[in-house]
């Protein structure tokens, strides 16, 4: 018998892609440097490789859209939202963060990169981006919801706070036709206080500095920052999803 040719992607793969994607898991989630994984786990510079392949060829957006469906529809919700809620973060960089990708954000006093997103009514992640934390939110939303525009064609209403208000409002419904209505705190609020349409998205940014990868910008790209904030959230929904399921008894 002859034998078998050999595959035209070259030969196979040393390790099993589970294995990589556990060790991008666990880096995000316990913070640790790529050098510091454990032995259990592939090779550091083919888990390191693996993750910016992925995030280079788009893969890890569709991973993340697909379970972000998966959840939307345990929920009885359509896949595609129209709804969603965008805010900003603003968190501190460390010293291999680049220079010319942070900024100093004097309202927050942080010396770092502020992060962008939108999410859904459900607090799913739609759309991220990282920018130097001295941008102004309006200057930052408006990017944001240029990427928005293409990712999420369906979603044409958002609740925002009351920094985005005034021209931004106006921008939006007339540049890509998104609807952004203001939710803005009750007269005489004092302290926290959950506000209705806003409070999904604090969660999310909970969900995301709760993984501490992310509790400070680490990543010299900040692409490298908004691929790690899409792990955080696969992480999330996954241990969402396993939730829903029976566990079975093994035997």
């Amino acid at each position: 018998m002859a034998s078998p040719s050999p595959s035209k992607d070259g030969r196979p793969e040393a390790h099993d892609r589970r294995d990589i994607v556990d060790a991008i898991l666990y880096v995000t989630h316990n913070g640790i440097v790529w050098r510091a994984l454990p032995v259990d786990f592939p090779p550091w510079k083919t888990v390191h490789g693996m993750f910016d392949r992925w995030r280079r060829r788009g893969v890890t957006i569709i991973v993340h859209d697909g379970v972000r469906d998966e959840v939307r529809r345990a929920e009885g919700r359509d896949p595609a939202p129209t709804a969603g809620v965008i805010d900003s973060q603003s968190v501190k960089a460390a010293p291999t963060a680049s220079a010319a990708t942070r900024g100093y954000n004097a309202g927050k006093k942080v010396n770092g990169r502020k992060r962008f997103i939108v999410v859904d009514t459900l607090g799913l992640l739609l759309t991220v981006l990282v920018i130097p934390a001295d941008r102004q939110d309006r200057d930052g939303a408006r990017q944001l919801l240029v990427d928005h525009y293409f990712t999420t064609p369906t979603c044409r209403y958002l609740f925002a706070d009351g920094g985005f208000a005034g021209r931004f409002v106006t921008w939006a419904a007339t540049v890509v036709r998104t609807t952004v209505q203001i939710v803005r705190k009750k007269e005489g609020q004092k302290g926290f206080e959950p506000l209705p349409r806003r409070w999904v998205v604090e969660r999310t940014l909970a969900w995301i500095t709760a993984h501490r990868r992310l509790a400070r910008d680490y990543e010299r790209d900040p692409a490298n920052s908004e691929s790690f904030i899409h792990w955080a959230m696969i992480r999330t929904m996954v241990r969402r999803l396993a939730r829903r399921t029976p566990a079975t008894r093994w035997r």
